[in-house]
């Protein structure tokens, strides 16, 4: 049987973290899926805990970043590589609850949507820890591109995500930064007057390992799409 759902985690040094991560998703996902580890450089200490899974777990894959170093190019890569009907993006920190997939793929199926946004700014969705500034600007563009914008969830920039296939096959990614591939995503399926939905999650900063998200470096690329799902209100037909 075909797996329904991709899980893609792109990793970089998470050996701490993806045994847990693993565990945790085989436990709580119901459907049928393929989780794809994607990494960056031979010696990531992630791949030799990934390898001892693989004895026991025939559905986890690890696929090499094909695009160069950097968590934009690792799911970038798993987007790309998934053969499945649903392609969804986490973390390996388990800062994104595995459980929360389900409701996602049911409401794809439900609302046949080409987008599922977990979000942590609707209602029953929260944000545990984390930077303070770094969540203070996720919220604000969250909301405001919801109320003004008219995008319909409250978490545009929340990288997890659920894409249905057929919708990625159709677009072209043109982010160059880190994680703002989620936003694109978005206001492009917004553009094309796709279904897009959201379904509540709880966001936790990770325990153990760094996170390499650098909002700074990353804004100008974030402002660039938040500016285009205006753009794609008031000017574009969808």
């Amino acid at each position: 049987m075909i797996p329904l759902l991709t899980i893609v985690i792109p990793v970089y040094n998470e050996g701490e973290n993806i045994r847990t991560a693993i565990t945790e998703i085989c436990a709580k996902v119901k459907h049928d899926f393929v989780i794809m580890v994607v990494y960056d450089f031979d010696g990531d200490n992630t791949l030799p805990v990934v390898r001892e899974l693989q004895e026991t777990h025939g559905n986890i894959r690890l696929m090499r970043n094909k695009y160069g170093r950097g968590a934009l190019n690792a799911i970038k890569t798993g987007l790309e590589e998934a053969e499945t009907k649903y392609v969804v993006v986490t973390m390996a920190d388990l800062s994104d609850p595995p459980e929360v997939m389900n409701a996602m793929i049911d409401a794809a199926e439900r609302e046949n949507a080409a987008v599922v946004c977990a979000s942590r700014y609707m209602k029953g969705g929260h944000q545990i820890g984390g930077p303070v500034i770094k969540g203070l600007m996720s919220r604000t563009a969250g909301l405001t591109l919801c109320w003004f914008a008219g995008v319909p969830t409250h978490d545009a920039t929340n990288s997890f995500k659920l894409y249905r296939k057929t919708f990625l096959d159709s677009v072209k990614i043109e982010s160059t930064g880190g994680f703002e591939l989620g936003l694109e995503l978005v206001v492009k399926a917004y553009r094309m007057g796709l279904k897009i939905c959201e379904v509540p999650t709880t966001w936790r900063d990770r325990e153990a390992g760094k996170s390499r998200f650098k909002i700074l470096a990353w804004l100008p690329s974030y402002l660039k799409w938040y500016f285009a799902a205006y753009k794609a209100r008031f000017s574009w037909k969808h």
